[in-house]
């Protein structure tokens, strides 16, 4: 995921924000497409009703997260971002093992964000944009747990990308420089792949087997994950407090109840 949002870089200087999300939903859209071929029963009924509300609301939450990093620290839009999983996971929680979990995380994650660094500051725009993002992240949440659920899982993201690329098509309009240029393309398609197709398949994996609040919980390794990497590749060493805040989401996944769990999918 991360080294899809390198390759997103590089391409915010030559089309918006907006239109980068567009282009990684289309890679991965026609990555998903050839690899999986869903069947017609996919592409009728409840099953496409549902996976066109995940797919457009997947694609707003890249589109304002990109949004808000482009007027944001990264640090501070993901620290803003969490509050989505935050909420849905303060919804389902039960007991007050899993609200210390939930403290923890929040913290961990805040700790991590600020030494990235991160600045309580920044356009007001770009904290409207991670708010949304924010939002669409806990849309997300719930509508990739039925998803899972609902069929198979993969096939179903796939045809929901192809209709949120069909809806939002009109971002396509800022994206002519990609399509002259060949290694744009391919940055295009590799954005796609690492920063959608491969962690939201393992989504789908992963939401089959527990519930929605641990998932929340778990999606704080996320920034964690990013200091590491930035430890092994970068020789980005972590300060005390990020330290901290690692340590805090490692607590907050091992606190977490299963409580509100599915059962493992039979396959």
């Amino acid at each position: 995921m991360y080294l899809g949002a390198s390759l997103a870089v590089g391409l915010f200087d030559v089309v918006s924000p907006a239109a980068v999300a567009w282009l990684r939903l289309v890679g991965a859209a026609a990555v998903l497409l050839a690899w999986r071929r869903p069947g017609r029963v996919a592409w009728r009924g409840d099953r496409l009703w549902r996976a066109g509300a995940f797919g457009l609301t997947t694609a707003v939450m890249n589109i304002a997260f990109y949004e808000a990093i482009a007027r944001l620290p990264l640090g501070t839009a993901v620290a803003v971002e969490f509050c989505g999983p935050v909420a849905v996971a303060a919804l389902s929680s039960r007991g007050v093992r899993d609200w210390l979990a939930l403290l923890a995380a929040a913290s961990g994650v805040l700790l991590v964000s600020e030494q990235n660094p991160a600045r309580w500051s920044g356009t007001q725009s770009g904290m409207l944009w991670a708010l949304a993002a924010a939002l669409a992240w806990a849309g997300y949440i719930v509508l990739a747990k039925r998803v899972a659920l609902g069929g198979n899982g993969v096939d179903d993201m796939a045809v929901g990308f192809v209709l949120a690329a069909a809806l939002l098509a009109p971002l396509a309009a800022g994206t002519g420089p990609v399509w002259l240029e060949g290694r744009l393309v391919v940055l295009a398609v590799g954005v796609g792949v690492l920063s959608s197709v491969v962690p939201y398949a393992l989504d789908q994996v992963v939401l089959r087997r527990i519930g929605r609040a641990r998932f929340s919980v778990l999606l704080a390794l996320l920034p964690v994950t990013a200091t590491v990497v930035g430890l092994l590749v970068l020789d980005q060493v972590p300060g005390p407090l990020e330290c901290a805040g690692i340590a805090a989401v490692v607590a907050a996944v091992a606190l977490r109840s299963k409580d509100g769990d599915e059962p493992v999918a039979a396959t």
